[in-house]
């Protein structure tokens, strides 16, 4: 952890109560929002393929070579 997040960390301990509002909203407009990652994701299923066996083939395609 860096010395400036270390002191970020201990500044916000010592805030005092009826400051956190206000330094709270001041932190958020510095936030940018995160994305959670959408389910499938996008290579999902990229590969063509009929059957739907494939996790319980694994020992026998891996003894195929696949994954070479």
């Amino acid at each position: 952890m860096s010395a400036e997040r270390d002191e970020l960390e201990r500044l916000v301990r010592e805030l005092p109560d009826d400051e956190v509002p206000r330094v709270l909203d001041s932190v958020r407009r510095h936030l940018r929002p995160v994305q959670e990652p959408t389910w499938p994701p996008p290579w999902f299923g990229a590969a063509p393929g009929r059957r739907r066996d494939t996790s319980e083939r694994i020992d026998e395609l891996l003894a195929e070579g696949f994954g070479k």
